[in-house]
């Protein structure tokens, strides 16, 4: 008789008879004081048909945190391609009849929007980043530059509107630009003493930015973690630093977002000619820029979106993710990438694959803001979609970190049978904590999942253990 009420109370809870353990986790939640104020939702899907499986509250609009990310990759694989390449151009202006004649000789730069650019996930050596640039301008004899300017104005290069004050100086809250470089970030190098003691700024890398900013530190030697926090506006080169860094360190690294990150570059490539041009810049007023003759002479070409996407997934990269969200919107509206039309275009390629989108509000590509809300019914969908549509899905998959083996499921689902078997991508801010992915069963079945948590009463620690029970009765399915 007690098994018999047990299982009315779960057939009642979530309307389906009982399914081995995972049912006793979920019927846990609700007992759980930690949750009494949470709200969460959960939807498990059969990949391939798209049959459900399992669901709470799966159209409860709910904040996704970085799991939005599969929203915006997916349609990345899906309008792009995978083979889609950003395309950086170098041009010559001249006056006059030819290069060598010219009185004044510009080395003009126009932007794709490719958040690899010179990214630390590709390059590591500038000499060799520049290398092709310079072979070609060995090759046109071009010894003189009067100027070097850069055009980035392919995407709007302002942050989300959304994004808080908290966020947007750290290097996870650097946005797109039309010509991002090296991750859109700089360091702060600190040393820290004892614990309650005031760390001191070591250093500041690179030597550009180190020149121009300016920084006001409060950051204080406690604890295990990086938790310096780091404001400023994005085109501001002033800086305040507060939080806590590890006690005793040397030359303890907080990175920041990068203002301007074009100047920076433009920076870098200066240093790069110096062997072989000379500039005079100084010297020279560059006037009415539309009367220059202008010769092509390189161009950059990125990586595979495959391989950004691998990253951006795999990292959470938020720069990635925005620089993709407006490079949509930029190539389907033949216009300026803009925040606005991105989404515009992403919740249309859903909908083309049969999703409902009403439960999708989107104000960013990233996750990074509160104001993002989505179903777990809609992401299990578009999961189940992604499975089926074999020129996205393998490369989907590679981006995903995997359970107990790589990114942010490193350590998450360790000795199950979801270790290895489970795909996922994570997603974290205040009080959110949310997976989805793929997940490939006991019995055999591959499924797609989604499961989101917000505004729980315990630490984010203890709501991921509390989440991990379910991923590994998912697995044993």
């Amino acid at each position: 008789m007690k098994n018999i009420l047990i299982g009315l109370l779960l057939f009642s809870a979530f309307g389906y008879k009982c399914q081995t353990g995972l049912d006793l986790v979920l019927n846990d939640y609700l007992k759980d004081n930690d949750l009494l104020h949470a709200s969460y939702g959960v939807c498990i899907l059969d990949a391939k048909t798209g049959k459900l499986i399992k669901e709470y509250n799966s159209n409860l609009g709910l904040i996704p945190a970085s799991t939005l990310k599969i929203v915006t990759t997916g349609a990345a694989l899906g309008i792009l391609k995978k083979n889609y390449n950003y395309k950086t151009h170098y041009s010559i202006l001249y006056k006059g009849d030819s290069i060598a004649n010219s009185t004044q000789t510009i080395l003009k730069i126009t932007g794709s929007g490719d958040p690899s650019f010179n990214s630390s996930y590709f390059y590591n050596n500038d000499s060799l980043f520049f290398s092709n640039l310079l072979t070609k301008l060995k090759k046109n004899n071009i010894t003189k530059l009067h100027s070097i300017i850069v055009d980035n104005s392919c995407i709007d290069n302002s942050i989300p509107s959304n994004w808080i004050w908290g966020d947007i100086g750290n290097y996870f809250g650097s946005g797109a630009n039309g010509l991002s470089y090296k991750d859109n970030k700089f360091s702060i190098f600190y040393n820290s003493s004892e614990i309650s003691s005031k760390a001191k700024i070591e250093s500041i890398s690179p030597k550009y930015i180190s020149k121009k900013i300016k920084i006001e530190t409060d950051v204080l030697s406690y604890g295990t973690e990086d938790e310096a926090i780091v404001y400023g506006s994005p085109f501001d080169y002033n800086r305040k630093i507060s939080g806590t860094i590890p006690a005793n360190k040397k030359s303890y690294e907080v990175e920041a977002q990068m203002p301007e990150p074009e100047k920076y570059f433009t920076d870098d490539l200066k240093n790069a000619l110096k062997c072989q041009t000379t500039f005079s810049e100084k010297d020279t007023l560059i006037t009415d820029i539309n009367s220059f003759k202008s010769k092509w002479i390189y161009t950059h070409t990125s990586p595979a979106l495959d391989k950004i996407i691998y990253f951006t997934n795999l990292k959470s990269n938020n720069h990635y993710a925005e620089s993709l969200l407006k490079t949509i919107g930029a190539f389907k509206s033949n216009k300026q990438g803009t925040t606005n039309n991105g989404i515009d275009e992403i919740e249309k390629y859903w909908e083309s694959k049969g999703i409902d989108t009403k439960g999708l509000h989107m104000v960013d590509g990233s996750g990074l803001s509160r104001a993002n809300t989505i179903t777990t019914k809609i992401q299990a969908q578009i999961l189940s979609k992604i499975f089926n549509d074999s020129l996205i899905y393998d490369s989907f998959n590679k981006s995903l970190p995997v359970a107990g083996k790589s990114g942010s499921m490193t350590n998450l689902c360790k000795d199950s049978f979801a270790e290895n078997n489970m795909r996922a991508k994570t997603g974290y801010i205040n009080r959110v904590r949310s997976y989805c992915g793929y997940v490939k069963t006991k019995s055999g079945k591959t499924l797609a999942f989604s499961v989101i948590f917000n505004n729980y009463d315990c630490s984010a620690k203890e709501m991921k253990l509390k989440i991990e029970k379910l991923l590994i009765k998912m697995a044993d399915l």
